[in-house]
């Protein structure tokens, strides 16, 4: 148990300092650009809108439920099918908070690769998509685009909530499942488990590939790949789960199928796997083995004490867990507050499709531009939605759908 509690510690310290920088690039990003300007530079066929979309997306720190609604709405702002295709592989595979914190774990050519992987996939996926789908841009587009707020100061202040709370909130949950689950692996997995598997390089990421559809961030990914490599994985099949894990997951799949249609999902989890694959290969194959020793190699033995770990990890990862704790304490008492304040006018309603807080963002915004409604609340847990004023489910409905999800009827 202690061998647990200090290689889990040991590699928080590693991770926080990168990640808390993503959360507050994350927040830039949310609160200094537009959905709207993004929709003007995404129609057309052609290759520019499908790299202008990886290259937008491969910096977003969004995971692979919270990117489906961003794309639904990038489409009805404009953006061809081939483009919105390009952003739905490029960005559940990487993010600021997920590219430093590679760096920091797993060194730079590990942070330079996923992002290159990440942009050749998405291209040759989203041009596959343009060639058969003869679309130009959306059938409508979304009046109701998100608008930027006014004045530095309050851009500002809105970065820094959505960064530390909201984005907490998304990914703290399955950052912390994937540092537990590095942990366990670090104690428990025997030295010799993957040394069978290293003459088989194409087999262990084929295995690797379908043994990862199983939902799992960007950043949490990171842990789980350190402790395999540690263990004795080759750094192709670590990138192979690095790529395809964060990605190629069953629920992004399914809700995929259903907006895009079976052809584009096709072609999604085909440019994930081939090309998570194609870059394993090369890494294990053709790239010198020393790049891709983890910066913690050397220090293997050391995981069994966190006292190597400096005052500045110290209080980021400090700063880290509280912010998680906040997160989970700020949304619960949100709710409960809410459930206090009801009314009779409060309808609750069931959506599906909902997975994480970009969700709930994304609907609450939507049903908050309905005439008549005064609050709206969205329960992930549940599915639900309790939405407060003198406004018809068949309004509801039709926003809801228009954001991207499914709608359930009155709970």
């Amino acid at each position: 148990m202690q061998h647990f509690f200090y290689s889990l510690i040991n590699i928080l310290n590693e991770m926080s300092p990168y990640v808390l920088l993503g959360f507050f690039i994350a927040g830039l990003l949310h609160a200094f650009v537009s959905q709207a300007t993004m929709g003007r530079h995404l129609s057309g066929r052609g290759w520019r809108p499908v790299v202008k979309t990886a290259l937008f997306g491969i910096p977003l720190p969004l995971c692979s439920c919270g990117v489906l609604p961003t794309a639904v709405s990038l489409r009805r702002n404009g953006a061809s099918r081939g483009a919105t295709t390009s952003f739905l592989i490029a960005t559940p595979q990487t993010g600021v908070d997920s590219i430093a914190a590679t760096y920091s774990l797993l060194g730079l050519p590990f942070a330079i690769l996923r992002p290159v992987a990440a942009l050749v996939g998405s291209v040759a996926g989203g041009m596959a998509v343009d060639r058969g789908s003869g679309d130009t841009g959306a059938e409508c587009v979304d009046t109701g685009a998100e608008k930027l707020k006014t004045g530095f100061t309050v851009r500002l202040v809105e970065a820094l909530r959505y960064g530390f709370v909201d984005m907490v909130a998304s990914v703290g949950k399955w950052l912390l499942i994937g540092l537990v689950v590095a942990a366990v692996i670090t104690v428990a997995v025997p030295e010799d488990l993957f040394t069978g598997l290293s003459a088989y390089p194409l087999l262990a990421m084929l295995l690797m590939a379908v043994a990862v559809p199983m939902y799992i961030c960007a950043t949490g990914s990171i842990p789980i790949a350190l402790s395999l490599m540690l263990k004795g994985l080759s750094p192709g099949t670590a990138f192979v789960m690095l790529m395809a894990g964060p990605a190629a997951n069953f629920a992004s799949v399914l809700v995929l199928s259903r907006t895009m249609g079976r052809r584009a999902t096709a072609i999604y989890v085909g440019s994930v796997m081939v090309t998570s694959i194609c870059f394993g290969l090369m890494i294990d194959m053709l790239l010198p083995r020393e790049w891709f020793i983890p910066p913690m190699a050397g220090d293997h033995g050391a995981c069994c004490s966190p006292a190597g770990a400096g005052i500045f990890q110290t209080v980021c990862s400090v700063a880290l867990v509280g912010l998680m704790a906040y997160a989970m304490i700020f949304r619960r008492n949100k709710h409960h507050n809410h459930n206090i304040n009801q009314t009779e006018m409060t309808k609750k309603y069931i959506v599906n499709g909902m997975m994480c807080v970009h969700c709930k963002a994304n609907v609450e915004r939507h049903l908050k531009e309905l005439p008549g409604v005064e609050a709206v609340e969205v329960n992930l847990d549940s599915k639900t939605v309790e939405v407060t004023g003198d406004v018809d489910a068949a309004a509801v409905k039709d926003t809801v759908e228009r954001a991207g999800y499914e709608f359930g009827g009155e709970a």
